[in-house]
């Protein structure tokens, strides 16, 4: 009997991490997603590279920032952005972005707020694609997104 519960709890455990390597859930703070999701829903969110993202997914990055722009860091001590992506590398660069260029330059996306308040790659430009943490899946106790 000791076996099989240990092994049961192996198992558990090599599971719980897999799911943490591969899965996030991260609070929305701020309206810049609005109506999409709201300040305060939990999202979840599956790690991924930019090759692995899609044109209009929701993703979460850290966004370029200035040091005088810096705000209070998350619980893991980085500051994330919860935008979509609008143009990935190669794509054209949708107008008001960036007039000096016409593709997005590799290792890059643009990355716009559902809200048009939101501050994003209308004002910073071109968000670096190895700042990326992945793609958000779902809001927690709502429907895919």
């Amino acid at each position: 009997m000791k076996l099989i519960f240990g092994g049961f709890v192996l198992a558990a455990m090599a599971g719980a991490l897999w799911a943490r390597r591969r899965y996030v859930v991260v609070t929305v703070e701020g309206t810049s997603m609005a109506p999409t999701l709201s300040d305060g829903d939990r999202v979840l969110v599956r790690r991924r590279r930019i090759d692995q993202v899609s044109t209009g997914d929701v993703v979460v990055l850290e966004p370029p920032l200035t040091p005088a722009e810096i705000g209070p860091p998350g619980r893991d001590g980085r500051q994330w952005n919860i935008k979509r992506a609008v143009a990935l590398p190669g794509d054209p660069v949708p107008p008001g972005i960036d007039d000096s260029v016409t593709r997005v330059p590799p290792g890059a996306l643009v990355v716009l707020g559902d809200n048009t308040d939101s501050v994003d790659s209308r004002q910073r430009g071109f968000f670096d694609a190895d700042r990326l943490l992945g793609v958000a899946l779902r809001r927690l106790g709502g429907p895919p997104l």
